[in-house]
């Protein structure tokens, strides 16, 4: 058994875990893409990531290249169902560019675990888009140029139709 099949193993089954967690079959279907194009390396790279074959989610993505000395998180494409729940377009702009001190906090404070672990994440949560408090799930997936540290973020998001109920 070669090393690298030593050092893959865990991850594949730690991805195998994750894949459990997600519950929105377009994002599972998302992940299932990464993975696929992945193969038998930690993370897929941006060039291997194509939109056309994730049509299915590509209004539902956004991707997010981290930029070093000083450490940004510049949004390369902001999804158009994403920007238009959310009131406004990322895309072109940095994540420090995110309305609301709270959310864009949330979002920034993520990003770096994401870069630091350089593990896909699943979560669900709630927050006001298009002025109503809807539950979502997102799926933040690492992408690599170099094939060792993570350089880029794709992130698949979907809302609930309906609002939550007021309280």
């Amino acid at each position: 058994m070669s090393t690298f099949a030593v050092d893959v193993e865990p991850f594949n089954q730690q991805h195998a875990d994750m894949r459990a967690q997600i519950y929105h079959p377009k994002l599972k279907q998302l992940f299932d893409y990464w993975s696929a194009v992945r193969g038998r390396r930690r993370f897929p790279g941006r060039r291997d990531i194509d939109p056309v074959d994730f049509r299915y989610a590509v209004g539902n993505v956004t991707l997010v290249e981290i930029l070093q000395e000083p450490l940004r998180f510049h949004v390369r494409l902001h999804g158009s169902n994403i920007a238009e729940r959310a009131g406004f377009d990322l895309t072109g702009k940095t994540l420090s560019d995110i309305p609301g001190p709270e959310s864009r906090a949330f979002i920034l404070n993520r990003c770096h675990g994401l870069l630091v672990k350089g593990e896909p994440q699943v979560a669900r949560t709630e927050r006001v888009f298009d002025g109503f408090r809807r539950r979502y799930e997102v799926l933040w997936l690492p992408l690599s140029q170099n094939g060792e540290s993570v350089n880029m973020l794709m992130c698949g998001l979907y809302c609930q139709q309906q609002p939550i109920p007021a309280a």
